[in-house]
This record gives C-alpha cells, sequence and structure tokens, in this order.
C-alpha cells in the first residue's frame, strides 16, 4: 500500500519550532516533487513548501520565507519542514503529498503555487503555537 505519513506536530509557545516528518511507504520518494500543505481552523487548505526530486529547488509561500525549510533525505524515504520562529497564525493541520511532475528550479515555483493538487490527504500532524 502506497501512502505517506506525518509526524512531528506538537504545540510550541510563539517564537519556538517544529520539525515535521513526511515518511513514505511503499514507493520510494526519490522520483517525486513532495509538497507541505496546511490548514488552519476555519480557513482553506494552501500550499505551503515544496522540494524538487531532480535538483533540490524548492518553493516557499511567501509568509514562511525565512523561517520555514524544507529538506529531503531518500535514504530514509523521508521529506521534513523544519518550521523555525513561529507565530500562532502558523497552528494548522500539515499534510505532506507527492506529485510525479518532474520540476527544476524555473519550474518548481508556479508548479508548486499553482498546480500542485493533491488528490488525497493523509491524517496530516497538528501544529499548535500559543503561550
Amino acid at each position: 500500500q502506497v501512502h505517506l505519513v506525518e509526524s512531528g506536530g506538537g504545540l510550541v509557545q510563539p517564537g519556538g519550532s517544529l520539525r515535521l516528518s513526511c515518511a513514505a511507504s511503499g514507493f520510494t520518494l526519490d522520483y517525486y516533487t513532495i509538497g507541505w500543505f496546511r490548514q488552519a481552523p476555519g480557513k482553506e487548505r494552501e500550499g505551503v513548501s515544496c522540494i524538487s526530486s531532480v535538483d533540490g529547488s524548492t518553493y516557499y509561500a511567501d509568509s514562511v520565507k525565512g523561517r520555514f525549510t524544507i529538506s529531503r533525505d531518500n535514504r530514509k524515504n523521508t521529506v521534513y519542514l523544519q518550521m523555525n520562529s513561529l507565530k500562532p497564525e502558523n497552528t494548522a493541520v500539515y499534510y505532506c503529498a507527492a506529485d510525479g511532475m518532474v520540476v527544476r528550479s524555473s519550474t518548481v515555483q508556479p508548479f508548486c503555487a499553482e498546480t500542485f493538487i493533491p488528490g488525497s490527504w493523509g491524517q496530516g500532524a497538528q501544529g499548535t503555537v500559543s503561550s
């Protein structure tokens, strides 16, 4: 069975950090563009970040640039989202998804920002930022 499992969520104070993991089973992440998405209470799901399978190029939503970092460890078949300087408005359920589209530095932004729409979702990881 092919699926992705998110983990690493939790409760942190404003300014704190969380590291989310997206582990694949049943397939190899190496050949997929991986994206992180989130859904805050009462809001629509939105794209946060994604990473190319070819050259490691990345995309970040403007709201997280400079604070979040996406990375992949193909040996562990896992993609990570390091979230620093967290704010209460970052509270959300975070999801990861995979797409077979091959993107590179010139195409990662338009694809991830406008085209990458997963057809299914896992359970996600709850990240709560609160004092």
